[in-house]
């Protein structure tokens, strides 16, 4: 390895150029994170937490067969080489999918999700798995049987959720690309709050088979980065049509890459930004919203036109997805029943336990208390006499947001609003009030019930707390190509008035004290 480098630092797209140029091997860059996360990741005492497994015989072996593609001129992509962590929510074949519950701990699937698999085939080493909250069902990464993962740039904050750990993971430079999954902001969410950046695909633009899924209609698998340009370079290794997914959009993705490279002169001429009314003021954080009209000035600057566009059946969002999410997921999670595969409890002074006496059993000791609450929840909403009263009339509510969405896209090609509407709250400040801890997603949510694509990008500081600030912009469903144009024509202007990206407090080394995590 050059002498003086810290590659860790680097983009994925300079790190891809400089595997092509030879400047560094496959390996060494594998190593350097490896190390990186070994300094940093510590435990769910003290460090980042941001990796619940570190697979660092398969990332290097993977990296050897890459750097002897790359010597025989035959690179299986442009990120050949380059590493990437996996929220563990996706399974992984010969590793460990605990979806950060105990009632999967322990669990090898014996396949690859379609995404994991893409990954493989296009070369990148897999670092490991992040932690996450338990099922996906959170916004702070507090939920995970395994411990919280931690901001890093405030180790006493949270990094969002529920896909916190591949977000602190990139922020912490212990991988340059992650991937996630967003069902209501559990991508962009965490990507505002450690200014990273998260995006959310179009529904069916990117595969969900092997996601282990809490709400079918809503999940999305997408890319956790720094740069725009890196997100769209990972989209379009993992996106596209799988028939082995019935949700599966049938169509090609449009140009990803160039949108992005385009956005990045920072011309937006004729472009027609939309300011949802809904979407900013009361409750959102001072600071956060002085960011946000700081971003819209500069998006003007760039050429573009804003107006502002009012969806007001936006403002039930947050309501319909808790009712429809949670009807959904106790549905999901009804498979967890001790009998096929996972944690199996047998229940104490019962000599001969019947199957159904060994399930409650199971599902007590391996369910944490949101999963539990979650599932009270939408087993009620779906239960005989509810039905039409709370998930008939969400889903007629979203309807209605989808309706809002196809308004405001006849008169604008985006939609733009804060990301969160603070930035990261201390960690366990928020874990007795739930619905406290469900506001966090106001912005994200009606993304998700549309089905419609989304971007978080790194808006700058708050003044209040020095912490990070993301920018949304919203596009039309298969239009996810204006999210890289937009995204990154705001992400130039704003290196360009920083000197660079956001970048956290440096982390203190040897932080890590998992039994093997330094292999």
């Amino acid at each position: 390895m050059s002498a003086g480098q810290d590659w860790t630092t680097r983009t994925a797209a300079e790190l891809a150029d400089a595997l092509a140029a030879g400047e560094v091997t496959s390996v060494e860059l594998t190593q350097a994170h490896l190390d990186r996360i070994a300094a940093v990741d510590g435990s769910a005492i003290e460090g980042v937490h941001a990796f619940l497994h570190v697979d660092a015989e398969g990332a290097l072996a993977a990296a050897r067969a890459s750097d002897e593609r790359r010597a025989a001129g035959s690179p299986a992509t442009f990120l050949d080489g380059v590493p990437i962590a996996v929220k563990d929510v996706l399974t992984t074949e010969g590793m460990p999918t605990t979806c950060g519950s105990r009632i999967l701990e322990g669990w090898v699937p014996p396949y690859d999700a379609t995404v994991v698999a893409r990954l493989r085939a296009a070369g990148l080493p897999i670092l490991g798995k992040t932690n996450m909250d338990e099922f996906a069902m959170g916004s702070s990464t507090e939920h995970s049987a395994y411990g919280p993962t931690r901001n890093p740039w405030d180790l006493e904050r949270v990094p969002g959720g529920s896909g916190g750990g591949s977000a602190a993971a990139v922020a912490a430079y212990e991988a340059p690309l992650a991937l996630g999954t967003d069902t209501g902001g559990s991508i962009r969410q965490p990507g505002a709050v450690t200014g990273t950046v998260g995006v959310k695909p179009t529904y069916g633009g990117v595969s969900r088979y092997g996601l282990v899924a809490m709400a079918n209609s809503l999940d999305q698998v997408g890319p956790v980065t720094r740069t725009v340009l890196d997100a769209a370079l990972l989209h379009e290794l993992v996106g596209g049509h799988d028939p082995r997914d019935s949700t599966s959009v049938d169509q090609p993705l449009p140009d990803l890459v160039g949108a992005a490279r385009k956005g990045a002169t920072g011309d937006l001429s004729g472009l027609r930004v939309g300011v949802v009314t809904e979407l900013q003021g009361e409750g959102y954080q001072a600071g956060v919203q002085a960011r946000f009209t700081e971003s819209l000035d500069l998006l003007v600057a760039a050429g573009a036109e804003v107006v502002e566009v009012s969806c007001p059946q936006f403002v039930h969002a947050l309501a319909a997805y808790y009712v429809l999410m949670p009807s959904e997921a106790s549905s999901n999670l009804a498979k967890f029943d001790a009998m096929r595969y996972g944690l199996r409890v047998l229940p104490e002074g019962v000599p001969d336990p019947s199957a159904e006496e060994v399930m409650r059993a199971t599902r007590d000791a391996g369910f944490g208390d949101e999963v539990k609450r979650r599932i009270i929840l939408g087993t009620y909403a779906l239960s005989s006499g509810y039905y039409d009263a709370y998930y008939g009339q969400a889903q007629k509510v979203r309807t209605l947001i989808s309706r809002d969405f196809e308004a405001a896209f006849a008169q604008v090609d985006v939609l733009v609003s804060p990301t969160s509407p603070t930035t990261a709250f201390r960690l366990g400040e928020k874990l007795d009030d739930p619905l406290a801890m469900y506001l966090n997603d106001l912005a994200t949510i009606p993304a998700n019930l549309a089905g419609v694509p989304g971007i978080s990008v790194p808006a700058g500081l708050a003044e209040e707390d020095g912490l990070p600030v993301g920018f949304q912009v919203l596009a039309p469903a298969l239009a996810d190509d204006r999210l890289y144009r937009v995204g990154a024509a705001l992400e130039a202007a704003l290196h360009a008035r920083w000197g660079g990206p956001l970048t956290p407090p440096e982390l203190p080394a040897g932080l890590d004290r998992r039994e093997g995590a330094s292999a």
